[in-house]
């Protein structure tokens, strides 16, 4: 296949994902740079120079024609080939397919966005507007449903640029809202969905498609509990005699409580870094100095029984309001509850409105973050990475974390919270 040129997204981006589609579905392709990392590379001087708003994503062509926008990158990219009439070839087709296109976007993904980010708690949850957006999106899937009934594609016979459209959004709407209860109502949209994801030219695009077998829910942070009052005193009660003995011994043994079952964590080897000691150190003392916290840490920590992790937020580029952005790592560490006594997290916020990155730390028991972190539905919305404390960057991005002070490709920090 012959490169256009380079495309700046990440592999994983529904977006990019549909414009490498339609390069390849019309024999062309484009470059992903291998060293583009989301929120550092597009803020870069010499990236804001070519693309001045810094979004993904951008095309930039081997003969130095610039793009961004998706709409308008997959347009152009379709317009390559015009022996391959993704765009229509009548004034007609041309508009229907504009029209299924852009139908498919705003009241189907646009409603996706919105559903995640009120499910993940990055907009205030309420759930009338949660019920609005589903049945709004439902409405419009079964819009597409009556029209797929008596076609193979959207528009004419072929596939075009509105079926690839429609593919790339049910992609990711397949994986928070469009379960299956609701795939069961939908049939010829999921049967146009999977003929266009398996073509042989765009599944190596698409790749394995997973379904999401229940719609993603709201988890509201647990209630703290209110101190109970102090009982009255007992009045004692006169004792009744036992009556014979009638008691059934087998059915006493099944009304006893099972005991519950050990956490794996419980039975790693004893360490001798003291988790709850850590955390009257971080809360009583200064992060940094001879005689902080920090210092606290290094002299008792045993990387042997912990493991110290960097946690990066995935769906940066949803983050909006950055109050709503510490909020989401509010409700993250509420679900995260039942490891409290495994876990400690120093997490914030970095940037500005609309122009945010989540990131921290975490100090946890044993070797592998997932036994302790799995506990919150949403563990899977951040990426952990292990630290390692000799090495020097790493180190300092653990200690500004806890400090309170990291700063990343000139975002600072604004607002953070603690687990403890």
């Amino acid at each position: 296949m012959s490169s256009i040129g380079t495309l700046w997204t990440t592999p994983q981006f529904d977006k990019g994902k549909r414009i490498r589609a339609v390069a390849a579905w019309v024999g062309l392709s484009v470059e992903l740079p291998a060293d583009y990392v989301h929120f550092e590379s597009n803020k870069q001087p010499e990236f804001l120079a070519k693309f001045p708003h810094g979004k993904i994503p951008a095309l930039e062509t081997k003969d130095g024609f610039k793009l961004f926008e998706s709409q308008a990158i997959t347009r152009y990219v379709a317009s390559l080939a015009p022996n391959v009439p993704l765009l229509g070839s009548s004034p007609e087709e041309a508009a229907l397919i504009e029209q299924w296109a852009s139908f498919s976007e705003s009241e189907v993904g646009v409603l996706t966005t919105l559903i995640f980010q009120l499910v993940r708690g990055i907009l205030p949850y309420t759930k009338p507007i949660h019920t609005v957006f589903t049945e709004r999106q439902v409405r419009s899937l079964e819009t597409l449903e009556k029209h797929l009934a008596t076609r193979t594609y959207l528009v004419g016979e072929r596939v075009t640029l509105a079926d690839i459209t429609l593919a790339s959004v049910i992609l990711r709407a397949v994986t928070v809202a469009v379960d299956a209860s609701v795939r069961a109502k939908i049939p010829n949209v999921i049967r146009h969905f999977e003929t266009i994801v398996n073509h042989p030219k765009l599944k190596p695009v698409f790749g394995e498609i997973e379904y999401v077998e229940k719609a993603l829910q709201f988890i509201p942070p647990p209630k703290e509990k209110k101190e109970a009052k102090p009982a009255a005193p007992a009045v004692p009660k006169a004792e009744k005699k036992p009556k014979k003995e009638e008691v059934d011994e087998e059915e006493d043994d099944l009304l006893k409580e099972e005991p519950k079952p050990k956490n794996p964590l419980d039975s790693l080897p004893k360490s001798s870094f003291n988790l709850e000691d850590w955390k009257r150190a971080y809360s009583n003392l200064d992060t940094r100095g001879a005689e902080g916290s920090i210092e606290w840490f290094y002299k008792n920590f045993d990387k042997e029984g912990f493991s110290v992790w960097r946690v990066d937020y995935k769906y940066n580029s949803e983050l909006t309001q950055t109050f709503m952005s510490s909020n989401l790592i509010g409700g993250f560490f509420n679900r995260l509850e039942a490891s409290r006594k495994y876990l400690f997290g120093s997490m914030g916020v970095l940037g500005a409105n609309n122009d945010s990155v989540i990131s921290g730390t975490l100090i946890l028991r044993g070797q592998e973050a997932k036994p302790v972190v799995d506990v919150a539905p949403d563990w899977e919305s951040y990426e952990f990475k292990k630290l390692d404390l000799d090495n020097e960057e790493d180190k300092k991005f653990f200690e500004a974390a806890l400090a309170w002070d990291l700063e990343l490709e000139g975002k600072k920090w604004v607002d953070g919270k603690n687990f403890k």
